[in-house]
């Protein structure tokens, strides 16, 4: 179990708390949405998600921000999980990046994807 995120409280009063799997992908989700430069005490945090939606939609772009994430998860969640597959689209006006990862610990290997923006 680990602490679920954002900090909330459980029906109980205690700290509510979350399994493994959700507890990663939610870490991973932060990371990708986190702007680079946006911590004070970690200026190069961040996977560049967020930045990337306002930005030209070309495979290069895509291909741009499917390496600044693969980096991004590799130095700052690498100890917990292995990237497998990682790619970037874009929906209308929505981007999305998929990710395929492996839970180090547990072996388990799980597929997220990430959504940002709006389809309308």
């Amino acid at each position: 179990m680990a602490i679920d995120f954002p900090f909330a409280f459980a029906a109980t009063g205690r700290t509510a708390t979350c399994d493994t799997d959700t507890h990663v992908r939610r870490m991973i989700e932060q990371l990708l949405l986190t702007r680079p430069g946006e911590r004070v005490n970690r200026p190069d945090f961040g996977g560049g998600l967020m930045h990337a939606l306002f930005g030209a939609a070309s495979p290069e772009a895509a291909l741009a921000l499917e390496l600044t994430a693969r980096g991004a998860l590799h130095r700052y969640l690498g100890d917990l999980i292995e990237v497998g597959a990682l790619t970037a689209r874009a929906d209308d006006a929505t981007l999305v990046v998929d990710v395929s990862y492996a839970i180090r610990r547990t072996g388990d290997r799980r597929v997220a994807s990430f959504p940002v923006g709006s389809p309308t």
